[in-house]
Parts: structure tokens; C-alpha cells; sequence
């Protein structure tokens, strides 16, 4: 899947041709996106759409089972703000398998955010560290997922593993 896919028609971007992307990021994820001074790209990745920041993939629209556009950081672009909303937090016995690209299984996850609900694009973070693993699309709404103590709670889309993650850009 994704190691048959490049980088290609990566060209820079101004600020205002982004505005709408970064205003819906704004506010799904609660995160402050200031990229006063930045050079920004926007790439194409297998069927993905990046925004590349400084070099660094920061953003992805990923279109949802419905057929619509989901945009989205990516794990890079996560560490680098501090979203408050959208995650589901697993204990560290579900980490290992998250890193090789596992979907998330129900029993993992301690906590989430209480506004997700299923097909939403969820990211998931370690209980220990709160930084984050994987992104992924939710198979049930937050509540559902704590309180189930088996079955699949999140179809994984990009993990910590995941060829994106470790790309030189």
C-alpha cells in the first residue's frame, strides 16, 4: 500500500490559498496552527493530499467513507501542536502493536475525547507519555470504546512506523 506510493506534484503554496484547510483544522482540533515565517508545500501522496511545513508533512486530507474530505494532522504535525481534541488514549500494553500498524482494539484504550463518534478521524496517543501513535478512523463513539472491553474500536490509517513518519522531506 503505502510503500508503492511517492511524493509528487510537491509545489509551495501561500498562506491564503491554505486559509480554509488551516481554518478547519483550527477549530475540529482546538490547536493554535501559527505558521507566520513558514515555507509551506502542498504535495500529493498516494491518494492523500499533504501540506508540507519547513519540510515536514504536517497535514493530510484523506477522504472518509462517505466519499468527503477529512482533513487532519499528521503525527509530525501533532507533536509539533498541542491538539486538545479528536484522541483516544491506550496503555502501553497496546503500543507495540500500534507502532507495527495493528488497528486499535477496544480493550487498549483507557480514555478519549468525549466528542468523537464513529467514522470520525481519530488520533491515538499513549496513556504515559500523551504523545501520539497512530491516526485512524473510529469504528464506535467515545463512550462505546471505553466502556467495550473487546472488538476493533479503530481501523488504523497512519502509524509512528508508517513510511510517511520516517520520509526525508
Amino acid at each position: 500500500m503505502a510503500k508503492d506510493w511517492v511524493v509528487r506534484k510537491r509545489r509551495p503554496v501561500r498562506r491564503k490559498q491554505i486559509a480554509p484547510l488551516l481554518a478547519v483544522l483550527e477549530e475540529s482540533l482546538g490547536v493554535d496552527l501559527n505558521l507566520d515565517g513558514a515555507f509551506l508545500e502542498i504535495a500529493e501522496y498516494g491518494p492523500w493530499r499533504l501540506m508540507i511545513v519547513d519540510k515536514e508533512p504536517h497535514t493530510v486530507e484523506i477522504e472518509n467513507q462517505d466519499g468527503e474530505i477529512v482533513a487532519a494532522l499528521t503525527l509530525r504535525g501533532l507533536l509539533a501542536n498541542n491538539a486538545t481534541r479528536g484522541w483516544l488514549e491506550v496503555d502501553r500494553g497496546a503500543t507495540p502493536f500500534l507502532m507495527n500498524g495493528a488497528d486499535c482494539m477496544a480493550a487498549g484504550i483507557h480514555a478519549a475525547h468525549d466528542e468523537i463518534v464513529e467514522g470520525d478521524l481519530v488520533w491515538i496517543r499513549d496513556q504515559e507519555h500523551k504523545r501520539p501513535l497512530a491516526l485512524g478512523w473510529a469504528c464506535s463513539s467515545a463512550e462505546e470504546m471505553i466502556e467495550a472491553t473487546s472488538g476493533k474500536a479503530v481501523k488504523t490509517l497512519h502509524w509512528i512506523g508508517d513510511e510517511l513518519w520516517n520520509m526525508e522531506f
